[in-house]
């Protein structure tokens, strides 16, 4: 079983900045693609972020697009996410996720991840 464990999260106030880091402990995640998702209290999973395997291609949501910024680093073993300029909305646990499969036309649909970390917390308030 591939453990994925996520950090970072926290409390910010709106206007601030996070970033949260996914690592495997046991685990190469160079070969795969992984995601980023966060789910709000009532409401649905939602894709946030996703890179190829090698990190040359990266996907946003259109609400965090030229907020959030994604990057992976194979050598170390760990894949990051830069979150600036948060809102209130933003306000979410947040998941890693790791997926086998190929290319990245579906990476920000939550069905197609293997395995999923237990979420860190990201609270956005003043």
């Amino acid at each position: 079983q591939l453990q994925v464990v996520e950090s970072g999260g926290g409390l910010v106030e709106p206007g601030g900045s996070l970033r949260l880091s996914c690592v495997a402990p046991r685990f190469g995640l160079d070969s795969y693609v992984i995601g980023w998702f966060r789910q709000a209290p009532g409401k649905e999973r939602e894709g946030v972020s996703c890179a190829s395997s090698s990190g040359e291609v990266t996907k946003y949501a259109d609400s965090v697009k030229g907020r959030f910024t994604m990057s992976r680093d194979n050598a170390k073993n760990t894949v990051d996410l830069r979150m600036s300029n948060l809102q209130p909305e933003d306000t979410a646990v947040y998941y890693c996720a790791v997926a086998s499969g190929h290319g990245t036309d579906w990476c920000l649909i939550s069905a197609a991840y293997d395995f999923w970390g237990q979420g860190t917390q990201v609270t956005v308030s003043s």
